[in-house]
Formats: C-alpha cells, structure tokens, sequence
C-alpha cells in the first residue's frame, strides 16, 4: 500500500474516534463525514496503487516478449 492510503485511513480513523468522543451533534455529523471522505480518499488512493502495479506488470511482460523478426 501506498504511505497516501496508509495517511487517508489513518485520518479516518481519527475523525471516527472524535465523532465518538463528542456530546454535539453537530461536530459528531462533521467529523463521520470527513471520515467518509477520508474512506473514499483512501479507496481512490487504492485503486491507483493497484491501476500503477497493473500498468507496471504490463509493461514488464511487454518488455520481456522478443521483438518480431522483420522478414
């Protein structure tokens, strides 16, 4: 995983534990939604690690393949 999913989870999780630490609805409201938008952050921030593995391992195996004699 990258250290940008790692940050966007751990932010989540902190806005999670302040949204259980508060007696204002209000501030609990605020901060389960930047934990949702930290989630969606950390979802996104995955799917690019994954898309860039992808891509890399492509490219890879494109590169290992012999080049097509020309004849």
């Amino acid at each position: 995983m990258s250290s940008q999913f790692d940050f966007y989870r751990a932010r989540a999780e902190e806005s999670r534990k302040e949204a259980l630490a508060t007696n204002l609805a209000n501030v609990r409201e605020r901060c389960l939604r930047a934990a949702e938008a930290w989630e969606a952050m950390a979802a996104r921030a995955q799917r690019s690690d994954a898309n860039r593995a992808r891509a890399e391992a492509e490219k890879a195996a494109a590169a290992a393949m012999p080049a097509p004699v020309a004849g």
